[in-house]
This record gives structure tokens, sequence and C-alpha cells, in this order.
């Protein structure tokens, strides 16, 4: 069980850093607009954004085994660690294929299906946080949308849409890190080790 946590945040360390890759344009040329135009652009731009990008998808991708192993056996659980994998697998196809102009959205959709997801499963303190970030992913993505059909303020919106995404990352490794994980005996399930932790303290 730890080092299936170990491997978790280690492999999401990774994928976010892998995801985070665009804020290199700030200090490289790259002839691409942060203000109109997407943050996918910069797959065009230099190489060196579509191979992060494409190790972070793998991240990701491998995050969700070992996610299997740390959420409920049940639904919601599962559903967060195959929005997981299927995030990483879409990223790898964006990097790879930049021009499948539907993979932003698929994107989208993976990070909101998780954040639902947790809404399930997560204790009643992070339950809220959880909801949180459903609705301000589910922003984002409208306001993605938006713009890009406006055709204004497309590179402002899709970079703070990664912004949100990362934020919803940083927060599940939190979750993970700060949840014990029990030395011996039967093996628990991350909600289960808080759950006789609570009971432990009262």
């Amino acid at each position: 069980m730890r080092a299936a946590r170990v491997a978790l945040i280690v492999l999401l360390g990774l994928g976010l850093a892998g995801y985070s890759a665009w804020l290199l344009e700030f200090f490289m040329q790259t002839g691409v607009s942060a203000t109109d135009q997407p943050v996918w652009d910069l797959f065009y731009a230099q190489p060196v954004f579509r191979i992060a990008t494409g190790i972070g998808g793998l991240a990701f991708f491998l995050t969700g085994p070992a996610l299997m192993r740390l959420a409920p056996a049940h639904w919601s659980g599962r559903l967060t660690s195959v929005s997981v994998s299927v995030f990483g697998i879409v990223l790898m196809v964006c990097a790879g294929v930049p021009e499948t102009v539907v993979t932003p959205n698929l994107l989208s959709a993976a990070v909101a299906v998780g954040a639902f997801s947790l809404i399930f499963w997560w204790p009643s303190g992070w339950r809220a946080c959880a909801v949180g970030c459903l609705v301000v992913v589910l922003v984002a993505w409208a306001l993605v949308v938006v713009s890009t059909l406006a055709g204004h303020l497309e590179g402002v919106f899709t970079r703070i849409q990664l912004v949100v995404h990362a934020a919803q990352v940083v927060i599940g490794g939190a979750y993970v890190m700060q949840t014990p994980v029990p030395v011996r005996g039967r093996k628990l399930s991350v909600a289960g080790a808080m759950l006789r932790s609570n009971r432990h303290r009262k």
C-alpha cells in the first residue's frame, strides 16, 4: 500500500510537470501569442512541448492503475482511476497528433468526470473541495468554448484552463499524501483508512 502511494505521488508529479511544460513559453521564443492563440499551438512552435506533454500523458496513464489500489473498490473509485488514465491517453494523442482538434475537449471531459467521481467517495470536508473543483473545471471549459467561437482571448482562457486542471491534480495529490496508510494487516482503501483514523481520534 505504501509503495502504491509513493508510486502515485511520483507519477502525479511527473504528469503535472509534463502538463505544465507550456510555462516554458515565458522563457523561450515561440512566436505563439499567449492572448489569442490556444496553448496547443505551442506544439507546432517547439518540439519540447510535444515531448514533455507526451511524457506527462504517459505518467497520468500509469497513475490510473496505482490509484486503483488506493481508491475505494466501487464504481466511483474505479471511475476516478479510469478517468485519470483516459486523461493520460488523450494527452498523449494530443501531443502526438496535435491537429486532432477534438482532443482538448476530451481532456476537459476527462477532468470533469474525475472531479465528479470524487464527490462520491471523498469524505465530507474534501467532498466540498471536489464540488468546487468540478464547478471551476466546467466554468473554465465553458470560457474556452466561448472564446473559441468568438475568436478572441482563446489563448488566455486555454492557459487558465490548464492551470485549473493542474490545480485539481495538486489537490488530489494532497489528499493522497495526508491520508493514513495502514502499516500491516488488511489493506484498506484511502477512504477506509481515513475513516479508521477518524474513529481512533474519538
